[in-house]
């Protein structure tokens, strides 16, 4: 089978692997579409942090597909069911499993990431990772279930976002784009911030999607929140920058009393400033990964057409060439790159 195997920093390939074969207790998924994100990049130019994963791999973890075949002891699941990994595996047995936190398990594994993932033809999974596709919702849209679970637990679980609410969303990433598309979808009044570089493709895709835009490279920020905010502040923002700029700017446009949600991950912050922050009551907050509910949240918000996941979707780059997406997606000129399988 056709497969994307990262073979060393910042070089990935096309090449030949043996179909993997189910045991009694997996399923065998026929990978139909599977997207880029923003850890994806991340492993593929080997940036600190990410020196652990192995080399070299199939990569993937974000995918839709169909069962292709079932293991002897599988009950769940049967030959053509439309199904998307839940692709961060807990180990059930941690104190934080056992608490119903399994989104920080100490010991999770990523598909992709710990072992060969779904940038294939074929992929084995153990049933109690996968969750079945809604009849009417197509294979394309539902390949970024995992990223918009992570803006559904962002919103819908870690934040008080309630509709009319002013928010800001930091950064014009796959995961902000989400974030703001589902706090959109609730009524929210969401503005996305960007930098210079996003001005030619992200910035134009949320506004495509309704969502207004800020440019911080060229807007004057300050005038735009007190006019945006009637000098108040926004009522929730959330960090998906990546960036420790990302989490001062927004305890600085957070309104006394809001909230920031820090998705991203800003790395060292020891210059945010933090009497203000306990001055005007501002809640502080992080929201991590994702979990079955909001697994299952992702997959209802796209089956209801709460979202245009066709706009936010780019299935332009061919897994023929890979390395086109990956460098376009770090250069700011696709937002949510999705190979498609289905023709290879």
């Amino acid at each position: 089978m056709k497969s994307i195997v990262q073979t060393a920093p910042r070089s990935i390939e096309l090449s030949e692997r043996d179909r993997p074969v189910p045991d009694d207790d997996e399923v065998l998924v026929r990978v139909h579409y599977a997207g880029l994100c923003g850890s994806d990049a991340h492993a593929y130019t080997y940036e600190e942090g990410y020196e652990w994963i192995p080399i070299p791999r199939i990569m993937g973890h974000e995918y839709s597909g169909e069962v292709a075949a079932v293991g002897d002891d599988v009950t769940e699941f049967a030959v053509g069911d439309p199904v998307v990994e839940e692709p961060i595996h807990d180990c059930g047995t941690c104190f934080q499993c056992k608490n119903g936190q399994e989104n920080v398990c100490q010991n999770f594994e990523i598909t992709g990431m710990h072992n060969d993932g779904a940038y294939a033809e074929y992929t084995t999974v153990e049933p109690d990772d996968l969750h079945r596709i809604p009849a009417d919702l197509p294979l394309r849209q539902a390949s970024i279930t995992e990223p918009l679970s992570i803006a559904t637990r962002a919103v819908f679980t870690q934040s008080t976002v309630t509709p009319g609410d002013t928010v800001l969303v930091e950064g014009p990433g796959p995961i902000g784009v989400l974030v703001a598309a589902v706090a959109d979808s609730m009524g929210a009044n969401v503005v996305v911030s960007g930098l210079g570089k996003d001005g030619a493709y992200r910035l134009p895709l949320v506004e495509e999607l309704g969502i207004d835009t800020l440019n911080v490279e060229v807007d004057d920020i300050d005038s735009y929140v007190d006019a945006r905010t009637d000098g108040i502040g926004f009522d929730v923002v959330f960090d998906t920058t990546g960036h420790k700029s990302g989490v001062e700017m927004a305890v600085e446009h957070v309104r006394k009393g809001g909230q920031v949600v820090v998705v991203g991950l800003p790395g060292d912050t020891s210059d945010l400033f933090m009497t203000p922050i306990v001055r005007g009551e501002i809640e502080v907050t992080t929201s991590y990964g994702s979990t079955w509910r909001n697994f299952e949240q992702a997959l209802r918000v796209m089956a209801n057409d709460a979202i245009d996941v066709d706009t936010i979707v780019d299935t332009s780059y061919s897994v023929d060439d890979p390395t086109a997406a990956f460098e376009a997606f770090l250069n700011s000129e696709t937002c949510k790159p999705v190979f498609s399988f289905v023709d290879v």
